[in-house]
This record gives C-alpha cells, structure tokens and sequence, in this order.
C-alpha cells in the first residue's frame, strides 16, 4: 500500500471509487522497525500547529510541505461502542464540541459492516482539531496495526503547502463513492439545527454531515 518514499497510493478517478483499508505490519512479522510497511505505527513525521482560524475555531496546520500520499497524523481517542456512543451523544448540551467520529467498513459483495466509533474528547491528539471541508486535502484511511479495531490515519490526498490548513471530509464521502469505508462526525445534540459549513470550497454543501443513525436511537 506504500510506495518507496512511505507515500499511500492514492487512488485515482479510475480506480474503485473506494477507500481501502491498510493492514502494516506488526509484531508477528519478521521485518525490521525500518520496513517500508511501518509508516503509521511510527508516528508523526511532519511538523503541525495547532491555529486560531478566521469564522471556524481552533484548526490545525503544516509548518513543512506534505507530499501526496504522506501520512499526516491520526484521528485518536477513545474506542467506544455504538450504545456509548448514542449515550454520549444524548448527554451533550446545545453548544457542547463534539468530536465522536463513527467510521463504517463495508465488506465487498454488500456482506458485513465493521463499524468503529472514537471519541477524542477526553483522550485524544491533535487530529481533534482537524477541520471539515467540502474539497479537503486529507484522506481518512483506516490502518490496522496490531489490533483488529481501524488506527484513523489521515493522509494527504494532494501536494500540501507549507502553512496550509490540513482538513478532510467529515463525510467520509472523498475518494469513497459509497465504497469500503465511510466516515461521518456525529452532530451535536440540537439535530434541528444543521451546522453551517464555513471551509469556503467551490462546492461546499453549505453544511456540515451528521450520522441520522445515532440521531435516530437518541
């Protein structure tokens, strides 16, 4: 899945229109720490800054160019199931940050969805504030490493500027035609009220995605 300067293959239009998850390797195989298939197990390899944006809050930065393909930084946190998740959800008052991410992988041929769900809130990373954008420059892909439960790793799904914002499509829907993986931020508990999108693309949706399946269990 890497190529030799650690970089994704990301896929083109031509490809499957699906993301595909990534198994490295692990402590069952014989590689050594230098194996080009231990890229996000090693951690960050970029330098990042946490910034106050204009209109969006708290947002998250490169201080150095990202090539296309290069891992970026986890989205980490705490794995719960989807009963927590709805509780957490319900909890939460109007205004309340919410950052659950529920990560759905759907096996080829229409047979099982692994869902995933991590909440940063309470133990996370600097993935936590990462914002949403309709044209992002990150790509999700779940990673397996030493555990059958998904590392959320963001790669950069295009040539990154040094000082850029680093954002990625809280839909899961870039790259993803509904395909292997899909990734959606659970709105805030006010699901009357759709959270305007402010990421300024060509073509922004105008609002930001919401999981309807945890707003319908609450």
């Amino acid at each position: 899945m890497y190529n030799d300067t650690l970089c994704l293959r990301v896929q083109d239009e031509k490809d499957s229109g699906c993301c595909r998850p990534v198994f490295e390797c692990n402590i069952m195989c014989r590689c050594s720490e230098a194996c080009a298939n231990r890229v996000v197990q090693r951690g960050l390899g970029f330098r990042l800054q946490v910034f106050r944006t204009e209109g969006k809050g708290w947002g998250l930065q490169t201080l150095e160019p990202v090539p296309k393909g290069r891992f970026v930084c986890e989205y980490a946190g705490e794995v719960i199931g989807f009963a927590e998740a709805c509780s957490r959800q319900r909890s939460q008052k109007l205004g309340d940050m919410n950052y659950i991410i529920a990560v759905r992988e759907h096996a080829s041929g229409g047979g099982r969805v692994i869902e995933t769900f991590i909440d940063p809130a309470r133990v996370g990373n600097i993935g936590r504030f990462l914002n949403h954008s309709c044209q992002p420059n990150l790509l999700m892909v779940p990673v397996r490493v030493d555990s059958l439960v998904p590392r959320l790793a963001l790669f950069a799904a295009r040539d990154i500027a040094l000082g850029e914002e680093l954002v990625y499509d809280y839909s899961g829907s870039y790259k993803n035609s509904r395909g292997e993986s899909q990734v959606l931020i659970i709105s805030n508990t006010d699901i009357l009220s759709k959270k305007p999108c402010y990421c300024g693309a060509k073509e922004c949706s105008r609002f930001l995605p919401l999981d309807v399946s945890i707003i319908n269990h609450i």
